[in-house]
């Protein structure tokens, strides 16, 4: 039995002149901008010939690339090892592709590579924790539209979202520990998690995005016994939602804006990545940098920022569970409570919908 694990992931650009396409790729993306394909094209171009030269003085605060796909490859070697020497637990050969959504490796070469290997089933993994349709949605869409394209039929099982993963929790919680115990030396510390905001139109549409990040922030709060703050300002952590752009209202409460608020009131900051399994421009230059400047300018007496999880050992090992549970377990994958974790009955979820109309064996959430 030979399976193949797709690991899908953002993708960035990989010189200063990816910058650009890179940027196109983005929003002429539909799931980024819905507008038909011949005025979504032009609106792309408009707005990558505007911003580039922008994006690519952040990318240049790090080295003129983004870091993302080879801590991606780092990922998916180092799952690869500990499935293939799983003995009957795994079974069988085991290969990871990484296939990232902007930039190369895209999907339409990593197919032809799934293909090539030729191996008996297929599971498409995204390393986004929870589920947007702006992330997950898009690049299992554009999987299977071109799985049918290039005739992979090797029978196929997608995972939705794993925003409670036992092995992410546990990896974040002793990423952020020793970071606390650190910024308790300089007063109460508060822990914001943030995670890349959408705008609010996106949720009311029903996107579950915003619920996932919470299911995730409480979790790891509760490995941590940490209480969340109410109203009056009791309590450790808040969540916020960084990387807005544009007029539109997003999901708040902003990250910048709580990190402000926070170093005002002299409390110390831990800043945990909650919806990043890799580090990239928005880690290293939006928390690293400018927020850091942010919170120092302000008055916070210290800033910590806990890593993303990459290769954490206890991530890797709840990757190779979430795997064994999807391909052996037929039944929707439910939430410690027994809920699903998606709104409502996901009949309207993309994903569902998608995978079954294009053939897909099943959908795991």
């Amino acid at each position: 039995m030979k399976t193949a694990v797709v690991l899908f992931n953002l993708g960035g650009p990989d010189s200063p002149q990816a910058v650009r396409p890179f940027l196109f790729n983005l929003f002429n993306d539909p799931a980024i901008i819905g507008l038909p394909t011949p005025f979504r094209g032009l609106l792309a171009r408009l707005i990558s010939s505007r911003r580039h030269k922008v994006a690519q003085a952040i990318y240049d605060q790090i080295g003129g690339r983004s870091p993302i796909l080879p801590q991606t490859e780092d990922q998916a070697r180092a799952l690869d090892i500990v499935l293939n020497s799983g003995g009957s637990e795994t079974g069988g050969e085991w290969k990871s592709f990484v296939c990232m959504r902007y930039w190369h490796p895209r999907a339409e070469a990593v197919v032809r590579a799934v293909k090539e290997w030729q191996p008996d089933r297929v599971l498409l993994l995204p390393l986004y924790p929870q589920f947007s349709t702006t992330t997950t949605g898009s690049s299992l869409r554009e999987w299977y539209r071109l799985a049918m394209v290039h005739d992979l039929i090797a029978p196929t099982q997608a995972v939705c979202c794993w925003p409670v993963l036992a092995g992410f929790v546990d990896a974040v919680a002793q990423l952020t520990a020793p970071r606390l115990a650190e910024a308790a030396k300089h007063g109460r510390p508060r822990v914001l998690f943030s995670a890349h905001g959408l705008p609010e139109k996106v949720i009311r549409a029903g996107d579950p995005y915003a619920d996932h990040v919470m299911a995730s922030a409480r979790a790891i709060a509760a490995r941590l016994r940490l209480q969340q703050e109410d109203a009056a300002g009791n309590g450790d952590w808040l969540m916020c939602f960084q990387s807005r752009v544009g007029p539109l209202k997003w999901l708040g409460p902003y990250t910048d804006q709580t990190i402000v608020q926070t170093a005002k009131a002299k409390r110390p900051i831990v800043i945990v990545p909650l919806a990043f399994t890799s580090e990239h421009s928005e880690t290293l230059v939006e928390l690293d940098i400018e927020y850091r400047h942010l919170a120092e300018q302000h008055g916070a007496p210290a800033y910590l920022r806990v890593p993303t999880v990459q290769t954490h050992p206890a991530f890797i090992a709840g990757l190779v569970g979430l795997t064994r549970q999807v391909l052996t377990n037929d039944r929707l994958v439910q939430s410690a409570e027994g809920q699903r974790r998606c709104v409502a009955d996901r009949r309207g979820c993309p994903i569902v919908s998608v995978a079954r109309a294009l053939g897909a064996t099943s959908v795991k959430a």
